[in-house]
């Protein structure tokens, strides 16, 4: 697997790390500015949205005009979006804020995963794991480096974010070059093979509604699994940020086993299983009062969220084989940005009927991505 590789892994954690600490601060939000649940939730709506509708722009720009200096101006973006959350006095400048980090996930996702799948060869599934990887560490590391800048250093401290994003940047600014070449040679060798690129259309759709569940587990518990901790569970503020650290550490190392997974096992055997975890994990994780036994349930539920992350991305690019760009745009984006609708109204669900209820959507999800699983047509693995 080409090293590089390694780099765009690293501008996905600058970029991931970013992401996950916006709902890590949902408590200290609330605190301070006196938010509601659905005030809070509106902050990840609108985070998603513009980080996730705008991919599938990006990514079909990409696939005829690739615009590689996005690469390194997400991490920018998304570094400077929480150093002015940091001296942000309003919610409409949190508001706002919320948005440009969304915007450097945006630039970011569909040009960094194009570049892989470009320069990954016959290795797709393991370099694409290795690429998640790095937003699944970002969204482990994050919301612990957010917890202690607001309830140790100080919310200023938020500026950490905008000096290591500034270095990630740098690095691959420079060594893009490096890239290009690469995947030139890889597109070439392509070329070389004959193999013509095809779209499937009707199988992307099915692809599209596991996505969709996938998308929105991933939201919810990355939204309310502190908040579940402090007022469901009982626990102060730093707990719930290391629940969330717990299911994003986790689900980074199943991301690269799932990645790995998918280079010789059928992809659409691990998607079965992961959603088939979901079930029964979600039911018992959104039903439970022990802060023990919530912890231990993060385990499955990390397996069911990540581990069918790489197989879904390269089933993605597979199908639409033409528009590999749009397809890491939508597979990365445009779904998730529906499984974000919903964070407002799950928040508004949990002011009217108690956050547990709520939450009940989770397994409910896991048992139609199983469904959607189930009419996936037989991949090169069968």
């Amino acid at each position: 697997m080409n090293r590089l590789v390694y780099l765009f892994s690293l501008g996905h954690f600058g970029v991931d790390w970013c992401q996950g600490a916006v709902p890590a601060l949902l408590p200290y939000f609330i605190m301070e500015y006196g938010l509601s649940y659905r005030e809070a939730a509106t902050l990840i709506f609108a985070n998603m949205m513009v980080a996730s509708v705008i991919q599938p722009v990006f990514g079909y720009y990409a696939d005829r005009v690739s615009k590689p200096w996005f690469v390194p101006l997400g991490p920018v973006l998304s570094g400077a979006s929480l150093v002015w959350i940091g001296f942000s006095s309003s919610y409409a400048s949190l508001f706002a804020a919320a948005m440009v980090c969304g915007l450097g996930s945006s630039l970011f996702h569909p040009e960094g995963a194009l570049m892989v799948n470009r320069i990954a060869g016959g290795q797709k599934g393991r370099a694409l794991g290795t690429f998640s990887v790095g937003g699944n560490a970002g969204f482990a590391v994050g919301p612990a480096a957010a917890g202690l800048c607001a309830y140790g250093i100080g919310i200023e401290g938020l500026a950490l974010f905008g000096v290591v994003n500034a270095a990630v940047a740098a690095a691959l600014f420079f060594c893009m070059p490096a890239a290009l070449r690469a995947a030139e040679a890889s597109d070439a060798a392509e070329r070389k093979k004959g193999t013509e690129k095809r779209n499937d259309w009707g199988s992307f759709g099915k692809l599209s509604v596991i996505i969709l569940a996938r998308a929105l587990s991933f939201t919810l518990c990355n939204t309310f699994i502190p908040l579940y901790w402090i007022h469901v569970l009982g626990t102060d503020e730093a707990a719930g940020s290391t629940a969330l650290s717990i299911l994003f550490t986790v689900g980074a190392c199943l991301t690269y086993g799932g990645g790995l997974m998918a280079d010789r096992f059928s992809m659409r055997s691990i998607i079965r299983g992961a959603f088939l975890v979901m079930i029964p994990a979600m039911f018992l994780l959104t039903n439970s009062t022990s802060q023990l036994e919530a912890t231990l349930l993060l385990l499955p539920a990390a397996a069911a969220i990540f581990m069918p992350y790489s197989p879904i991305v390269v089933l993605g690019q597979t199908y639409l084989a033409k528009n590999a760009g749009f397809a890491s745009g939508v597979t990365l984006g445009l779904t998730t940005t529906l499984g974000g609708l919903f964070a407002p109204l799950v928040g508004w669900a949990a002011d009217l009927w108690g956050l547990q209820n709520a939450l009940q959507i989770l397994w409910i999800a896991g048992a139609a991505g199983f469904a959607a699983a189930l009419a996936l047509p037989k991949d090169r693995k069968d």
